[in-house]
Parts: C-alpha cells; structure tokens; sequence
C-alpha cells in the first residue's frame, strides 16, 4: 500500500487525556511508532504541539469525539500542525483493536496511507460565528418552550385565551396577562384591555378568560414572563453581536434574503455554517449532501432500499426545512407551486426537505457568483415548460370523466 504521510500523528482524544502515536520511518523501511500520553489542559497541549515539532511530524488526525477535539484543534493549528478531523463512524477499528493506544496507532496508520476522508472544518472566525449562530437558536428554541409551558398554565386554570388570540404575547395578551398577575379577575375588566382585531371578538374573549386564576398560577404565570423577557433580552444582544460580524457580508445577506422563505435569521444560519466561500464543495449537490438534504443509497441485490436521508449538519438542515415551510406557504412564486405540487404525493414533510434542498442550491448558485441575483421563474413556470404534456394529460383526465374536450386558445 502507496504510504502518502513518512512522517504523520495519531491523536486518540478524551475528556482529560489525548493518546497520541506518532509514526516516523524506521530502519529498513519499516514505521517506528512511538506513543505518549498528554493531559487536555492548555500547558498539556502545547507540550504536545512541541513534542510533535520535535518528531518533525507535519500531519496529524483525530476524531470528532463530541466537544473535546476543539481545543486540541485549536492549539495544534496556532502551532501549524496539518490537522484532518475524522468521523468515527469511518474508521471503526477491527475487531480486538479497542483500547487507547491501539486507536491512536489506527488513527495514524489510515492517515499515513491517505485512508482518511477529513470533515469540514471552517476557519476560526467562522467557528466562532457559528457558536454564536448556534446558541441563539438554542435560546430561541428555549423560549418557544417557555411559551409552551405559558399555554399549559393558562390551561390549567381553564384560561382559553390562546383559543382566541393568535399570540398570547402580543400586545393584547401581555397586557391581559399582566392584569391577571396583578390580581384583575373580572373577565370583562380583561377583555377591555385587547386592541386593534382582536376587540372584534370581545364576547368570545370574555367567554374564555373566565377561568379559576389562583394564586399559585398568578405566580407560575409572572416567573414564566420574567422568564422570556429575559430570554429576549439576550436573543436581541446575541443576534447584535451576530449583525456586527456579518457587517462585512451585508450585500450577500440581502441577495440570500430575496430567496422566498428566507429570512435574515436563516441567512445568517446559512452564512454561519456554509461561509461566504462555497469553492470547497464542488457543486450544489455536495453541500446538500452535506447538510443532509438528498436521499441515501442503499441498494443490494440490484434492489433499491431505503433513502432515508442522513443527519448531515442539524443546525443547517433545520434552518433549512423551516425555511421549506415558510416558501411553501408563500403565494405566485416558484417554490410555492412547486411545494403544493410535492405535498399532493408525497407529503408535507417530504415537501418542505425537497424545498429545503432546492433553497440550498439557489444559494449556493448566488454565494459562488457574487454577481448573481434571484429571480423568482414565477408559478406557472413548470407548466409552461411543458405545456403539450400538461394539456395532454388534462384532457385524458376529463375525457376518462366522460367530457368531450375541445381546446380553444383564448384570444390575447
């Protein structure tokens, strides 16, 4: 077997400890492995950065083994080690191979025969932009939570006001919650507090704020609001913190936002775990590969199996999928019709992964020609392109209803 690195690294990395083998050439042409093992403290690690300059060792690999490989990666990329970050699901060791030692020796015998396929590690303003991205979608996701668990108070106490009320956290209904937290139990004095629509339903809204509001769900109620106000708070200097580092990228955000079902959070999503340069991924295909947006393979036998898709990136894949249903409900555009088109035969869920799909392609298309724009092919584009088979096929459907059809151009 060709050897492509003489001289490479293995790095088995945990929680406190980091088992590295380092392969250098032996006499006779045989490898020599020579295996130390290093603490994950700071000090730890450039002993290790500094051990491997010491070896003359270029090139090392490691695992993507949860949180714990950053640090490493880290410091050994300030020294100016060649890292390669493996998935673990690619280099499962033999059977009878499993300890510390023996999974850094594997790790450096694939890397020096060019056995490994690296993961996408962006650079490091990039990493740090996508912790920021990701931790606000984790609030966000949090204070959806907390107003989940707002709703099932107010349930408790046989408050319908969700059930009348399109958001409970609107004007309106902070301001009902407030008198209830104070003490206002009068369903009448309640429903005077609503604004704008909502007074149009001031019958039904007294009906449903006529509840049993005790004193232990007045509490519940005014720590769950404290609770997303807070959350808010720090969503509104997460997302500021995120606009000033994509300050430089303002014109891309505007073209990525003109695509229907994008808005400026799933831009930013999107430039957070892709980056502005998509030259790393030969085509579209790639990324949504990627991201986990294209079908599987799995065929034996010249049988088809299951094309289940596969985990890719979540944060992505999910932005995306949202974004799917946000485009799927939009009205004479091209994804919209194309999303109605899906749902019939395969499903909401089906419908909006392929939407999701079709917008990661658009946008790589606009972020590998920063030129380009989106223009929108219009709802009826698919029909137009092939009109003869849409016609043909409308007419055997009425004429299996026992229609004669005659088509007549309509006069310009």
């Amino acid at each position: 077997m060709d050897v492509i690195h003489e001289r490479c690294a293995g790095l088995d990395v945990h929680k406190l400890t980091v088992v590295a083998c380092v392969v250098t050439p032996g006499p006779r042409g045989r490898p020599h492995k020579e295996v130390r093992t290093f603490g994950t403290t700071s000090e730890a690690l450039l002993q290790l950065a500094d051990w491997l300059r010491e070896r003359g060792v270029p090139a090392a690999a490691l695992e993507a083994t949860g949180i714990y490989w950053r640090p490493v990666w880290n410091v050994l990329e300030a020294a100016g080690v060649d890292l390669l970050l493996a998935n673990p699901q690619h280099i499962k060791a033999v059977p009878g191979r499993k300890t510390d030692v023996k999974d850094s020796e594997w790790l450096a015998d694939l890397l020096r025969h060019g056995l490994l396929r690296g993961s996408f590690v962006p650079p490091r303003p990039q990493r740090e932009l996508r912790d920021l991205v990701r931790y606000r979608t984790a609030l966000l996701q949090e204070r959806t939570a907390e107003v989940n668990r707002l709703h099932k108070t107010l349930e408790a106490a046989n408050v319908k006001l969700g059930a009348v009320a399109s958001d409970i956290l609107g004007k309106s209904g902070r301001d009902i919650l407030a008198a209830l937290v104070a003490g206002v139990t009068d369903p009448t004095a309640l429903a005077e507090l609503a604004r704008g629509k909502l007074r149009a339903k001031l019958p039904q809204l007294e009906r449903a704020l006529a509840g049993r509001f005790g004193p232990h769900l007045r509490f519940l109620v005014a720590q769950q609001l404290a609770h997303v106000d807070a959350l808010e708070e720090t969503i509104g200097r997460v997302s500021a913190e995120i606009a000033a580092r994509l300050q430089p990228h303002a014109a891309t955000l505007e073209r990525l936002d003109a695509i229907p079902g994008v808005g400026r959070r799933t831009a930013e999503v999107l430039l957070a775990e892709v980056g502005p340069d998509v030259a790393r991924f030969p085509d579209a295909a790639h990324l949504a590969s990627w991201a986990g947006l294209c079908p599987g393979t799995h065929a034996s036998a010249g049988k088809r199996r299951s094309g289940r898709t596969r985990k890719g990136n979540p944060w992505l894949r999910t932005a995306l999928v949202e974004a799917g249903q946000a485009a799927g409900r939009t009205k004479h555009t091209y994804l919209g019709a194309r999303y109605r088109r899906l749902i019939a035969r395969r499903g909401k869920q089906r419908a909006a992964l392929a939407l999701g799909h079709a917008i990661l392609t658009i946008a790589y298309a606009l972020l590998r020609r920063p030129a380009a724009t989106y223009q929108d092919l219009g709802e009826h584009y698919v029909d137009e392109r092939a009109r003869q088979a849409v016609e043909r096929r409308l007419v055997q459907r009425l004429e299996g209803l026992g229609y004669r059809v005659a088509l007549e151009p309509r006069t310009a």
